[in-house]
């Protein structure tokens, strides 16, 4: 009897770790289309009231800069290096944000499935 009952539970068991697992497995290829969908995409971003622009790529590449001419002050060139690091580095955050934002929406909050690589 208390094997019947023990293959009966393992049964069980192994089903709801076939459904975990079949889940997992959705989640990542679902994470991996999002991802190279996220890489194509490119995020742009203005310092100095829009005078210098930045545009990078989903895989965190500096796609393009454009600097309008007034904010070339050859007496100021710090400033100038300034306002691209600023643009550059606000690109990228906003590609960060749309990274995890997307990433949250496919895995639905949870974190730490690090066995599943996640």
């Amino acid at each position: 009897m208390a094997k019947g009952g023990f293959r009966g539970g393992s049964y069980g068991g192994g089903g709801m770790n076939m459904n975990m697992i079949k889940q997992a497995q959705k989640m990542q290829q679902d994470m991996l289309k999002m991802q190279a969908e996220m890489e194509e995409k490119e995020y742009e971003a203005t310092a100095g009231g829009g005078v210098v622009s930045a545009k990078v790529s989903g895989k965190k590449e500096v796609v393009s800069i454009t600097i309008d001419p007034e904010a070339v002050d050859p007496d100021d060139v710090e400033m100038l290096q300034d306002m691209i690091v600023a643009a550059v580095n606000e690109a990228l955050r906003k590609a960060d944000s749309s990274m995890a934002e997307s990433m949250s929406k496919i895995t639905g909050g949870l974190s730490g499935l690090g066995g599943l690589g996640f």
